[in-house]
């Protein structure tokens, strides 16, 4: 079964380098596409989801904002599951400081690569693994700034009440972007930040294995 993967803000396929899925799985990464002047999210994942072959049984893994972008295409195309990882899966969740940032349209004011600066410089400092701190400079300097303002101010203007199911969600208690006690994840990774699928490969790695072997078999 083909397992689509979809990536954090101005990220890549890069991210997943240390997840291992069992066998008879197969991982496809889902590429970003440009999107268009003050598109929805929900209409921007609509068209994402031409990367998806619907005809077939598959699953959904999304990463922060792939995960938002996961659960909106899973209501719109069923998967077998939904699996989000350092996400939330309804608007809900998101910090009230978020929603007065947008109002105070703080996201507009503050440009892209003052953000990707200040990313890169928190990731060298919290990182141990220099194999890490090299690969997400690469990926945080390789993403696209008009990609990043739009995906801000969308996800700021998301509104959704639906969780799509089979669902789970795998957080870490430090998660310094969304924080853990807003949102209600299914599977909990103790004392792991935001990027945990990087620095604890490990714990995702046993959730997922937990997660595939749960399934009926009429699926695989």
């Amino acid at each position: 079964m083909k397992v689509y993967f979809i990536s954090g803000i101005g990220a890549d396929y890069r991210l997943f380098t240390y997840l291992q899925l069992p066998q008879d799985y197969r991982p496809v990464y889902i590429h970003w596409i440009p999107p268009h002047k003050d598109e929805p999210l929900r209409d921007y994942a609509l068209r994402l989801a031409g990367q998806i072959d619907t005809t077939q049984p598959f699953m959904i893994v999304g990463l922060s904002l792939g995960g938002i972008m996961a659960v909106e295409i899973a209501k719109l195309f069923p998967p077998v599951c939904t699996i989000i990882i350092s996400s939330i899966p309804v608007s809900a969740h998101l910090p009230r400081y978020y929603k007065l940032a947008h109002w105070l349209r703080l996201n507009q004011l503050v440009p892209a690569s003052f953000l990707k600066t200040a990313s890169e410089i928190k990731h060298t400092l919290t990182m141990r693994s220099p194999a890490n701190r090299k690969l997400m400079r690469e990926v945080i300097r390789s993403g696209d700034d008009d990609f990043i303002r739009w995906a801000i101010s969308a996800v700021l203007e998301w509104e959704n009440t639906t969780i799509p199911q089979p669902f789970y969600h795998i957080h870490g208690t430090r998660d310094e972007v969304f924080p853990i006690s807003l949102t209600n994840p299914t599977h909990i990774v103790q004392k792991a930040g935001h990027m945990f699928l990087m620095s604890q490969p490990e714990a995702i790695n046993t959730i997922l294995r937990e997660i595939f072997t749960s399934l009926p078999s009429q699926h695989l």
